[in-house]
């Protein structure tokens, strides 16, 4: 999208396996994206590793300012998201 003044920062972590695939732990984006969801694709658009990790059907977990979320969230401007695998433990 071209018009700036749509798009609001925020910053958006990944952890473990995600991560690791993608290379890096924490980054800001500038996005129109008014759901949790459409963020998620937008970044999957992105491809390559973006689109292996968090492609449909993958389990991959949300949260939006520290609380799990699921995708029909709203996404405010200066919103924190973390993308992380399920956690098993044993």
């Amino acid at each position: 999208m071209t018009d700036q003044t749509l798009c609001k920062r925020i910053t958006v972590r990944y952890f473990a396996s995600i991560r690791e695939a993608l290379g890096q732990g924490e980054e800001a984006v500038d996005t129109p994206a008014a759901t949790l969801g459409a963020l998620r694709q937008e970044l999957l658009a992105r491809g390559g590793a973006y689109a292996e990790v968090l492609a449909p059907g993958r389990a991959v977990r949300m949260a939006l300012n520290q609380t799990l979320s699921d995708e029909a969230a709203p996404l405010p401007a200066g919103a924190e998201v973390a993308f992380f695998p399920p956690v098993t433990g044993g």
